[in-house]
């Protein structure tokens, strides 16, 4: 699948880059000298911000350590996954969809490794980098709802039957489980590799070896 993306505008590079900096440094200093040994001060003077600013992207050193969860698509692309109907392939149109959603990852694979590295050797950022991507989890489970919904009008009508709701929100949850199984499966394979492919591609091969290993039988 291509996937074309329009490049963000001066300004949104300028803060993409800041945030970058400010990352990259907290990162660098703490696999250096270990997290307890790195101040704001430290940071912002390595990341070449002030102290201010670095609060204007962060709220504390730890947020700046385990970073963003993984954004969702905008908001006219999920639009488009919802109405793709019945007919179409649900799996290949979250593929696409995931796929744009993780576009401002490609330039940070160097970050990513080196969250890695700190949070091995500081388990309780693990928890917290966790809790993030269960926010994403729970967003992506609520557009996919309203897809399944989408598609069934009568499920979606308040006359439904309480146990056809419940399956449409049960399926919804094992897509959305599903879907981020090949997220993780893709991160894991595109940092770990050699960056030769972006992370969008990697994300279309991680669901296409679903699609294999499920439909090996049919």
């Amino acid at each position: 699948m291509s996937i074309e993306t329009e490049a963000p505008g001066l300004r949104e590079r300028k803060r993409l880059a800041t945030r970058r900096a400010i990352q990259y440094a907290v990162l660098t200093l703490s696999r250096e000298r270990g997290i307890d040994h790195v101040t704001v001060e430290d940071i912002s003077r390595v990341a070449n911000v002030s102290p201010r600013t670095f609060f204007n992207y962060f709220p504390s050193k730890d947020a700046a350590l385990i970073g963003d969860a993984p954004g969702l698509a905008s908001a006219e692309d999920i639009e488009v996954f919802v109405a793709g109907g019945p007919d179409s392939d649900v799996l290949a149109d979250l593929a696409v969809l995931l796929s744009k959603s993780l576009q401002r990852t490609e330039a940070d694979r160097e970050i990513h490794q080196l969250r890695r590295t700190v949070m091995k050797e500081n388990a309780y950022l693990f928890g917290m980098r966790m809790a993030t991507l269960r926010d994403f989890e729970d967003q992506l489970q609520q557009i996919i709802e309203r897809r399944f919904r989408a598609d069934a009008p009568a499920v979606a009508d308040d006359t439904a039957l309480e146990g056809d709701t419940a399956e449409l929100n049960q399926r919804a949850l094992l897509f959305t489980l599903v879907a981020v199984a090949a997220i993780r499966h893709a991160w894991r394979c595109w940092a770990e590799g050699d960056g030769a492919s972006p992370l969008s591609e990697r994300v279309n091969a991680s669901f296409a070896e679903v699609y294999r290993i499920t439909r090996r039988n049919d």
